[in-house]
């Protein structure tokens, strides 16, 4: 069981106050506060041990680099990854599908196609897309249903000679959805596809285990999972990193330049151009093991517990639909109230000190297949209370009654 009055010491920044009310802070899909530990890591480093890496021979960068490659291997065992190389350092979620649609999209044909769910990100289709135009690429689109739920059997039927890759969130950031990224890769890799999974929802409330979903790329960001904003991972089979071409070039992802030919460094280091975020990944490191200590079965747990109170209660409220129904869901939220604007309802609860998501949440498509322009949305960390929950259901209803 989670101490939860332990674990929110760790955390000053839910002691303050908003408008002179106790900050409730409801908006972890978008990103989570950050435990002490972690931001001493960073200030520690800066004081301590801040040198670049990998290119000197003095102590300060030999430490530097020791933590750096800490970090990746502290990574590969928090995600189930085989090998150190194939981890590569990114600023986040968004660089690391760009990185993959850039570099293996190189040795694709006009006419070859890319699956996308009907659930992803901005971050998942608009980078699909820039390919789709620059190489004549086809995307089509994986359904899903009125609950939320993929439609496996029409992803199935989409399959041609020509599907490259597919594209899916774990975790859908709107609805909460988790898919089947298991069975799915299953059947891409039946029709010779490959599969790249956006773990920035998954990563920070689920265990997860890249060889067990046999995904052939998984890509999530430090931000949301309690670390600093600027660093990323991006996972990738090592065969596969192999074979595609690098993504920037620079320093650092060299092993030799002459006017004639530059020779790029092996992995992970050839997609790894410019000097590194080497404080980031550290302090990326001390959260990953933060989170581990907690115990990720206990906190997936936790946090579904209090996803499941916070409809219960919010099912009690007249005129109030949430929106996204599947079997199997996390601790996120999206709601509306009949009459009330989402952005308007997210105002009022922040004068309350209650901080939610309102819009599009970067998932156009998605409120374009439910029909509306966007939502309010609440999301849990293991941080959160069920009285912070009460406190939302309650501030709700102040909102719904002024109107």
């Amino acid at each position: 069981m989670l101490d939860i009055r332990k674990i929110r010491e760790e955390f000053p920044i839910l002691h303050t106050q908003v408008y002179g009310k106790p900050l409730t802070y409801l908006d972890n899909a978008a990103t989570t506060q950050k435990p002490r530990c972690v931001v001493e890591a960073e200030r520690q480093q800066y004081y301590t041990l801040n040198a670049n890496v990998h290119r000197g021979v003095h102590y300060l960068s030999e430490q530097a680099t020791d933590l750096l490659e800490q970090a990746r291997d502290s990574v590969r065992r928090f995600i189930g990854a085989a090998s150190v190389q194939e981890i590569v350092f990114t600023r986040g979620t968004t660089e690391g599908i760009n990185l993959v649609a850039s570099s293996l999209g190189q040795g694709w044909r006009e006419g070859d196609e890319i699956l996308v769910s009907a659930m992803e990100h901005h971050s998942n289709i608009v980078p699909w897309q820039l390919l789709a135009q620059r190489r004549k690429l086809v995307v089509k689109v994986i359904p899903m249903d009125d609950q939320g739920n993929l439609l496996l059997d029409a992803y199935a039927s989409l399959f041609t000679e020509r599907t490259r890759m597919v594209c899916v969130t774990q975790v859908s950031n709107v609805l909460g959805t988790v898919n089947p990224v298991r069975e799915m890769a299953r059947i891409a890799h039946a029709h010779q596809a490959l599969v790249l999974v956006d773990g920035a929802q998954s990563t920070p409330h689920m265990p997860v285990n890249v060889a067990d979903m046999d995904c052939d790329f998984f890509v999530f960001s430090g931000h949301k999972v309690y670390a600093p904003t600027g660093i990323g991972v991006l996972y990738g089979k090592e065969a596969l990193l192999e074979k595609m071409p690098p993504y920037q070039g620079g320093g650092e992802m060299i092993a030799s330049v002459t006017w004639d030919k530059t020779v790029f460094e092996e992995l992970p280091y050839k997609f790894e151009a410019g000097t590194p975020n080497y404080v980031g990944s550290h302090a990326l490191k001390v959260a990953l093991d933060y989170v581990q200590a907690l115990g990720l079965e206990d906190v997936n747990a936790y946090e579904r517990s209090l996803g499941s109170y916070a409809r219960e209660r919010m099912a009690g409220i007249d005129g109030l639909r949430i929106y996204g129904e599947a079997s199997e869901r996390e601790a996120i939220v999206s709601f509306l109230v009949k009459g009330i604007h989402h952005l308007d309802m997210g105002t009022l609860l922040d004068r309350l000190g209650i901080a939610v998501r309102t819009g599009h949440h970067c998932a156009q498509p998605v409120m374009d297949r439910m029909g509306i322009d966007g939502t309010v949305r609440a999301s849990f960390s293991f941080y959160n209370t069920r009285e912070e929950v009460d406190a939302l259901v309650d501030g709700i209803e102040r909102v719904r009654k002024m109107f």
